[in-house]
């Protein structure tokens, strides 16, 4: 009952109203007992009246009876500026305290009738008055507070029980109301989406809205919505993914057929035909950029990279084996490499992934320089931080397209070289994220490329 909104809405109802007839119940008590001791002065003074008005002759048990059917020990009354003690019993006890009925505060009613609740002890009062219709100055009656004390308890426990029966009865009421319009449309749209979530890409368990409260309609609103928009993502995804798929089955054949070619192509440069040895560098070139983007195809398609296996690695060992596999790749006198990195740096990553990174970063920059038909250098440095590993990889190339900038490390969008697709930058971009670092393009223009591979140190924790 607790645990579900509309159990917890009834018992905050219940309580609530309580709380209410609390509030409601000060005054009221109050009011009750100022209504019962006028009545006891109005008693008094019709049966003082009834005495005057026999001068006094009357027996001492009428009078006895008189004071009985008035609640009273004594009746004074103030006529003519003289105080007349009209009726007396024979015992008088000590009068505990005096209340005057003139011309009470709201305050000073509900103070005295909450101490005359908690007072068991039975007392003796005095009660000072008004005649009604202005039969005199002054009214007094002396009176006990046993009766008084046990008619407001009374009292109060009739309001008390017509509280709780209203409570429980609004309780009951709002109980229904909150099921009808809050809890069943609530649980409509839970079962809803569990229903959605069992098979998300049919489009037929899209919710229909059918709230009438306007912030349920807004929220089915807004679930449709969400549900129709990721129904059609999770299509475009599944179609992505056999494209993909397909995509990636071709260019792992169309990599075998290039490989053939190439060897072909290699024979081609010893012919004899002098159009033919001109021809066949730019075949082989074409061929191998061919099976560049084939194999970076195949190696972006797969789902995801596998997390990186943290080492200790020696940064210069593998910056120095990544250049002498660009010298063996492409020996060209124009380019120089040159290795800035302290031998007693080291950092924690994966060798192999930063090896790829490293490599494919290098091997950009000696094709933008080579691409210019000019000398060159390529400079990788490393420092060591308090809060980061900085690897650069610089050159002295012409720098970057503006495309491959405004889209920098987003495949199939232009790459570093003309004719490139991005694949490799985005490759690396992913890999070094999953070491918990990033990749930056620190600068780009006519005085070369500069990137920046920053890998947090706090992993060496």
């Amino acid at each position: 009952m607790t645990n579900t909104l509309s159990g917890r809405f009834l018992i905050l109802t219940v309580i609530f109203v309580m709380l209410a007839e609390v509030f409601i119940f000060l005054p009221s008590i109050a009011r009750f007992r100022e209504d019962y001791l006028l009545a006891r002065l109005e008693r008094a003074q019709i049966a003082s009246l009834a005495l005057l008005a026999t001068d006094g002759m009357i027996s001492e048990e009428l009078e006895e009876e008189l004071l009985r059917n008035a609640e009273v020990l004594n009746v004074v009354l103030r006529r003519d500026a003289v105080r007349q003690l009209i009726l007396s019993s024979d015992e008088m006890p000590a009068i505990a305290a005096s209340y005057d009925l003139r011309d009470p505060s709201a305050f000073e009613l509900m103070r005295d009738a909450m101490a005359r609740l908690a007072n068991p002890e039975a007392q003796v009062i005095r009660v000072i008055g008004e005649p009604v219709r202005e039969a005199g100055l002054l009214i007094e009656i002396t009176m006990p507070t046993e009766p008084l004390r046990m008619a407001m308890i009374d009292y109060g426990l009739r309001i008390l029980a017509l509280s709780a029966v209203i409570s429980i009865f609004t309780a009951v009421l709002l109980f229904v109301a909150v099921q009808r319009l809050m809890v069943t449309p609530i649980r409509r749209l839970v079962a809803s989406m569990m229903r959605y979530a069992e098979a998300p890409s049919d489009a037929t368990r899209i919710i229909t809205p059918q709230g009438r409260v306007r912030e349920l309609r807004n929220a089915e609103d807004a679930l449709q919505s969400l549900q129709t928009d990721l129904t059609g993502a999770l299509k475009q995804r599944e179609r992505l993914a056999q494209l993909g798929e397909a995509v990636a089955k071709i260019s792992h054949d169309l990599r075998n057929m290039l490989s053939v070619a190439t060897l072909v192509a290699d024979r081609l440069e010893a012919s004899e035909d002098p159009t033919v040895r001109r021809i066949a560098p730019r075949l082989v070139g074409s061929l191998n950029r061919a099976i560049n983007l084939t194999e970076a195809t195949l190696a972006f398609g797969r789902a995801e990279e596998p997390a990186p296996k943290l080492d200790r690695v020696g940064l210069r060992n593998l910056v120095e084996d990544v250049i002498e596999n660009e010298r063996l790749a492409a020996d060209s006198a124009q380019i120089t490499y040159a290795c800035y990195v302290p031998a007693d740096v080291s950092v924690r990553a994966d060798p192999e992934q930063l090896h790829r990174v490293l490599s494919n970063l290098v091997r950009n920059a000696r094709q933008a320089i080579a691409a210019t038909g000019k000398p060159g250098e390529i400079r990788v440095t490393g420092t060591d931080g308090p809060e980061a590993w900085v690897i650069e990889i610089s050159d002295t190339g012409p720098g970057l397209p503006q495309k491959a900038i405004d889209h920098l490390f987003q495949p199939f969008h232009g790459g570093a070289r003309k004719g490139g697709s991005g694949l490799g930058l985005a490759i690396c971009a992913e890999l070094v994220r999953g070491h918990g670092g990033r990749l930056e393009l620190a600068r780009s223009g006519a005085g070369g490329t500069c990137f920046q591979v920053i890998l947090p140190a706090g992993l060496a924790a």
